[in-house]
């Protein structure tokens, strides 16, 4: 039996569009017009009123998105997907009540709501009395139960089924599965306890070697056993929903700087700038929880005196998110390490991506030294070999093969782990790199 496709437009999470909203304005002037001292010491007093205001409301902002962006908690309503979701809960309940089995496969953009989507039924579902103590959940990931020996580990787990199985020894995968929803058999196939397996990231286990979990259990939902229903959850395309998530809800406490909050991400989500930071990560990462790290990093810069989130702080908590860990070590190595890096670059453009050694990194390195006649950096062999081997231990270099008892350390073949780009970056921003090094590195050949 084939899963059904249950293929719907991307969901809105709990999105709440910027509205205009009444309230009391803390921001309010004084009604006419005061004398000097009078009105400086109303000023400073009200100054202060607000500021204090100002604060509270700035960390209730961040307590809402902070839960927002690290938690994914269930929201009332669901947005474009009701038909969908009529379907999958009509199936779920012919499963959980009249013992029929059923497979369906959600098929969605990354960060769409397809595990909202079946968490909402899921919670229905076991709001039914008779259901609640009747129906097992089994959850598997393809990305965590990479083959089908590990899915079934996990599914005897989830069950509670480890003592039942023990020591038993089976002949075939089937016969395991099969044992498995025996022991949940309560009588005939209206009275066994019925299973629903959640396979997040579907098409992964399609990839499993003679995907043998997959025909079991559609053999199984067709077979007169154990009732189960097969729910497969699988991801295409992404939802960009950047004002959606930064907007106030509409019963925030402070109904005038929740709208001028909003008014501002109105304005954020109009700027070029931060259109282009977005469509770059879109570009890179099209998940939702990438989305909510750049949201969350631009909302720590966030304070009292810098009450609204502004392009310049998205721009920079996407340079954050999109800055390359190996370039980052390059700035903590000494200029001897910098050095043997430019030299394994010129051997990579001269060899053609050739593996080096270290007798060959070496050479190069003196060429350097002898044409800039620099004894500055005129090291012995010895450091620079400490040096070598600091590289291949930050995991910059690493060797072709495995090393060798009696190999000579000297002529091991290694392999570059960066490109010439990050090396080029890596050196503007290396700090009080010297010129001549740095001219070193813009050249075209080495020191022929």
């Amino acid at each position: 039996m084939m899963p059904k496709e249950c293929d719907g437009p991307g969901v809105r999470m709990g999105i709440l569009e910027p509205r205009q909203m009444t309230g009391d304005c803390f921001f309010s002037s004084g009604q006419g017009i005061c004398s000097g001292f009078q009105f400086v010491e109303m000023s400073s007093r009200k100054l202060k009123s607000n500021n204090l205001k100002h604060s509270e409301c700035l960390s209730q902002v961040q307590r809402i998105l902070r839960e927002r962006f690290c938690h994914q908690s269930l929201h009332s309503n669901l947005f474009g997907v009701q038909v969908q979701y009529k379907h999958l809960i009509e199936l779920l309940k012919r499963t959980a009540i009249y013992g029929e089995s059923n497979s369906v496969l959600i098929i969605g953009p990354r960060g769409s709501g397809k595990t909202m989507l079946i968490n909402h039924a899921l919670k229905e579902l076991m709001e039914v009395e008779e259901v609640s103590e009747n129906v097992l959940q089994v959850h598997l990931n393809g990305l965590l139960q990479i083959n089908d020996n590990i899915a079934l580990k996990e599914i005897t787990r989830q069950l509670n089924l480890e003592n039942v199985v023990g020591d038993k020894v089976f002949g075939s995968f089937a016969e395991n599965l099969s044992f498995l929803l025996e022991a949940l058999k309560k009588g005939d196939r209206t009275s066994s306890c019925p299973v629903i397996f959640i396979l997040d990231e579907f098409d992964l286990f399609a990839h499993h070697k003679n995907q043998t979990l997959l025909y079991n259990l559609f053999d199984i939902s067709q077979s007169a056993q154990t009732p189960v229903a097969v729910v497969g959850l699988t991801c295409r395309l992404y939802l960009k929903i950047f004002k959606e998530q930064l907007s106030l809800p509409a019963e925030f406490p402070d109904k005038l700087f929740a709208e001028k909050w909003n008014e501002n991400v109105q304005c954020l989500s109009e700027d070029r700038s931060v259109r282009e930071v977005l469509q770059k990560h879109f570009n890179v990462s099209k998940n939702l929880r990438s989305l909510h790290m750049l949201l969350m990093l631009a909302l720590n810069r966030v304070t009292s005196s810098h009450p609204f989130m502004t392009a310049a702080d998205l721009m920079e908590a996407n340079q954050l998110c999109s800055m390359d860990s190996k370039a980052n070590i390059v700035h903590g190595l000494s200029v001897l390490e910098i050095c043997l890096i430019i030299a394994m670059k010129h051997l990579n453009d001269i060899y053609e991506e050739e593996p080096f050694n270290f007798q060959m990194v070496y050479n190069e390195f003196q060429k350097f030294v002898q044409r800039k006649a620099h004894s500055v950096y005129n090291f012995e062999k010895p450091v620079v070999m400490k040096a070598f081997e600091h590289l291949q231990q930050l995991e910059l270099i690493r060797p072709m093969e495995r090393t060798s008892v009696n190999a000579q350390r000297e002529y091991q073949l290694m392999k570059l782990l960066l490109d010439s780009t990050q090396i080029m970056n890596a050196l503007q921003k290396y700090p009080n790199c010297p010129t001549d090094v740095r001219q070193w590195a813009t050249s075209s050949l080495s020191w022929l």
